[in-house]
């Protein structure tokens, strides 16, 4: 069993190589990546942590899009496509309902996420829900054991941890709660645990957090 401590200088970044498919986030991927559905209008559900943003910046960059920031004027002013992240949270109804409009109107694309199923939301715009409902919906599901250990590597590679014995992953994935939220958690309690323990990380090291 190793552990390494590497001296790197990590930042997050959302390249397309930084994002790693499994069978959790595959058609929701292909759909961005190869714009292999006939609608102009996206919906990207998924939970906290799932890589939503990643791939939204994916698919801004890929179709040149502009990002919504409460900028209304700026992207009526222009013709690009339109990248509105979490959209529910602390949404102004009747600029996302302009947006959409004036994607429509230009034959613009449109790309929206969120953690909440819209159809589950209580909108005071009923115009703005039947835009909606004419959104392709993609989805980010809970993540799958592949997930789990490569999202586990990503995670601690950052911290400038490298477990190269499969057994503690393994070990992991038969224990740790399925929630992205959980595995960005475990990620840094590891990271805690390793400063403090100052010592190789072990199967009973790990025990202490789950």
């Amino acid at each position: 069993m190793e552990q390494s401590y590497i001296n790197y200088n990590f930042k997050t970044t959302y390249s397309i190589d930084d994002f790693y498919v499994s069978s959790s986030n595959k058609n929701a991927y292909d759909c961005i990546i190869y714009d292999n559905i006939e609608n102009n209008n996206f919906f990207l559900f998924g939970p906290n942590k799932s890589g939503k943003t990643h791939l939204g910046l994916i698919w801004k960059n890929i179709h040149l899009a502009i990002s919504y920031n409460n900028n209304l004027e700026e992207i009526l002013d222009q013709k690009k496509n339109v990248f509105i992240d979490n959209f529910l949270d602390k949404i102004n109804e009747e600029n996302i309902f302009h947006i959409i409009n004036h994607c429509q109107l230009l034959n613009l694309k449109i790309l929206l996420t969120s953690n909440i199923d819209f159809l589950k939301y209580d909108f005071k715009l009923l115009d703005l829900l039947s835009r909606l409902k004419t959104f392709y919906l993609l989805k980010i599901n809970l993540p799958d054991d592949e997930l789990i250990v490569n999202l586990l590597i990503k995670l601690l590679h950052d911290k400038q941890i490298i477990i190269k014995n499969p057994d503690i992953f393994q070990f992991i994935i038969k224990r740790i709660k399925r929630s992205f939220e959980d595995i960005f958690l475990f990620a840094e309690n590891i990271d805690k645990l390793s400063l403090k323990k100052k010592r190789e990380l072990t199967i009973p090291l790990i025990k202490e957090l789950l």
